[in-house]
């Protein structure tokens, strides 16, 4: 049975240098994610790693609370995958990347804009730019346009999906649903 494939359009620019919303970012996917650099955890008890989810599906949304697009929909989203597919075999994880008005979104503010909006799911505070870049690290290594972003991260820690910008429901769960039907065919020899 051949599988169905998700068609999206191709790359296009949007305003100010960068990427048109809900694009696809092809440039990292099929290669191994990077590890998350993380300053601080909300809603975990310990730092995750992705290491240590390996075998699992991982949804990493990148946002942070400024962005209106974050707010209104990202976010939601980002809870409702938890509350649907979390546990298991999948794992929701949010990353506040922050990149601009830094003092106005500190980590303690964060903590209580979790709390106000029940945000459930582990989020990390994305470490500071090295070297004065405003750019946080887990998004520059990630090679993120901007907030929100969110990247489907498959069982064996590749990239499978880069997107940024708002997507509809729909598209995510189905490329979610069908991260979680592959299955891992052991690669054994008949003679």
């Amino acid at each position: 049975m051949k599988e169905a494939v998700l068609s999206f359009p191709p790359l296009e620019k949007g305003g100010e240098g960068g990427f048109a919303a809900g694009q696809k970012l092809n440039m990292l996917e099929g290669k191994l994610a990077p590890e998350l650099i993380a300053a601080r955890w909300f809603n975990t008890d310990h730092a995750l790693t992705l290491a240590d989810l390996r075998g699992k599906v991982v949804a990493l949304h990148a946002f942070q609370m400024l962005c209106p697009g974050c707010t209104q929909h990202g976010l939601p989203q980002a809870q409702k995958l938890h509350v649907l597919f979390g546990g298991g075999q999948f794992a929701m994880i949010g990353i506040h990347t922050v990149f601009e008005h830094h003092a106005a979104m500190t980590p303690q503010v964060l903590e209580a804009f979790i709390y106000e909006y029940h945000y459930t799911f582990p989020i990390a505070v994305d470490a500071p730019g090295d070297n004065g870049n405003a750019i946080p690290q887990t998004m520059e290594r990630y090679r993120m346009q901007g907030t929100p972003t969110l990247v489907l991260i498959d069982r064996d820690g590749r990239i499978r999906h880069h997107w940024f910008g708002p997507l509809e429901d729909l598209v995510v769960g189905a490329a979610i649903g069908r991260l979680l039907e592959e299955v891992d065919t052991p690669n054994v020899l008949t003679a």
